[in-house]
């Protein structure tokens, strides 16, 4: 499955339904180059989640509202609402496992 890049104008609806992984990133963050990968091999493994990036530098007002502080942070939505946030860079393992918790 494809990670989909979400902006601030269509950020809202496409989170508000089922389990949404976001990646919350910058092109000038080291270890947000790290998490891109993981994130696509979690993509291709794991089944009835949606995976999405988005750019904080190019959307401020979603990350504002977001109160994102640090990057990566993998905001974890399910039907709209946050349940959880994983800030720093995380191995697949992990990613998966945090998941796993709200399929």
């Amino acid at each position: 499955m494809a990670v989909t890049e979400v902006n601030d104008l269509d950020f809202d609806e496409k989170t508000s339904q089922g389990l949404v992984l976001v990646d919350m990133w910058a092109a000038w963050c080291g270890p947000c180059r790290m998490q891109s990968p993981v994130i696509e091999a979690a993509a291709d493994q794991v089944d009835d989640v949606k995976f999405m990036k988005m750019d904080v530098d190019a959307n401020p007002k979603t990350s504002e509202e977001l109160e994102i502080q640090a990057i990566p942070t993998l905001l974890i939505k399910k039907d709209g609402k946050v349940v959880d946030r994983l800030i720093g860079y995380h191995p697949l393992n992990l990613v998966k496992q945090t998941l796993q918790k709200y399929v």
